[in-house]
């Protein structure tokens, strides 16, 4: 009966996790709205897609990587310190599918 107990708790626990992840939308939309969508000069802006093209040109583990480690005026993680690296990647997935670029490219 313990066995199922804990088995049951750990379940939900897994359970939970999963539900939390993010998609890339609810990502941009609270934490990188704040820089990418505010006109700030030199930020490229989610749909700008003469700013994106060079970018997306570099690949997207060039994209996730910058966002990751923090890219000239960009800290690590874009200051989303509560996201998961899967998070990341799909707030990047989005900015690119948003931005002239396929969500699935390079």
């Amino acid at each position: 009966m313990l066995k199922r107990t804990l088995l049951g708790v750990l379940l939900g626990v897994l359970a939970s996790n999963v539900a939390l992840a993010r998609t890339g939308e609810e990502v941009f939309n609270s934490a990188c709205v704040a820089c990418h969508a505010s006109g700030a000069p030199g930020i490229p802006q989610k749909g700008d897609v003469a700013a994106w093209a060079p970018r997306i040109a570099e690949g997207k583990e060039a994209l996730y990587n910058s966002v990751l480690n923090g890219k000239n005026a960009m800290p690590p993680r874009g200051l989303c310190m509560d996201c998961n690296e899967d998070e990341i990647r799909a707030a990047v997935d989005y900015i690119i599918s948003q931005s002239g670029g396929k969500s699935d490219s390079k």
